[in-house]
């Protein structure tokens, strides 16, 4: 089972350059974006053989996430059932006979941190909402995290560590939903791997440089720990400033 995680930064404008050749040639099982900024009835995408689920943020133009999946979901769920952070369209759960897959963009902490305690608000909301569902089943997480968990996930770790993505705080939370029962999926396969991001900033040729950051996850419960076949992050894979992340597992 082939899973992708995508953060496109404006679906409209990644399809007008390379979104249906990389949908196609990836051809995965679960296809997940992040920050799609758009509004339902805003694009219109033909993909056979897919169903497609939309979470759509109330602010325009901001947020939003979608999956598009080769099985139909037994349930769907948007957002969390918790008012405060189901308004950006910033999750989706997919419930499946064996598994949930789930998308979701967390929110950034901004410049000078100025959301950071909502941002910890929302991890302690989140946790808590994956540790209810891998209590009925396993849990499959991807997405745009917005941290970079340990020093080898960012270029330059040393400068950052007072900015958004990188601050104790955040990292502190995906230490404790690692420590909660979930696996940092890319990390299980290379976990001394350096050098390979999934975000690179527009600015200051970060791409080019490779000055990137890797904040885009799959994260599984541990009881999925021997369905793991492969982890990839594919920095080939231009269009958006994230690359696209995959998985793939092995399950009955």
């Amino acid at each position: 089972m082939k899973c992708i995680s995508w953060n496109v930064n404006g679906l409209r404008a990644v399809v007008k350059k390379n979104f249906m050749e990389v949908f196609n040639e990836l051809d995965a099982d679960f296809f997940c974006l992040q920050e799609t900024k758009l509004q339902e009835g805003q694009i219109d995408l033909e993909l056979p053989g897919y169903h497609q689920y939309w979470n759509y943020a109330e602010k325009k133009g901001y947020s939003g996430t979608a999956i598009f999946a080769k099985e139909e979901a037994l349930s769907v769920r948007y957002g969390m059932g918790i008012e405060e952070h189901d308004q950006e369209g910033r999750l989706i759960t997919l419930e499946y006979p064996n598994f949930f897959m789930i998308t979701s963009y967390t929110p950034n902490s901004q410049n000078e941190l100025k959301r950071l305690d909502y941002r910890m608000t929302w991890e302690d909301a989140f946790r808590a909402y994956l540790n209810e569902l891998s209590k009925e089943k396993p849990v499959i997480l991807c997405g745009d995290l917005n941290v970079a968990h340990q020093n080898i996930d960012l270029k330059n770790w040393k400068t950052n560590q007072k900015n958004a993505g990188f601050t104790p705080e955040e990292r502190g939370k995906f230490t404790e939903l690692l420590d909660s029962g979930f696996i940092d999926t890319y990390r299980y396969f290379y976990p001394d791997q350096e050098g390979v991001y999934s975000w690179w900033s527009y600015r200051f040729n970060a791409r080019k440089n490779n000055a990137g950051w890797r904040i885009d996850y799959f994260v599984v419960s541990d009881g999925l720990k021997e369905a793991l076949t492969s982890a990839k992050i594919h920095t080939e894979i231009t269009g958006s400033d994230h690359c696209p992340v995959e998985v793939d597992l092995t399950i009955a």
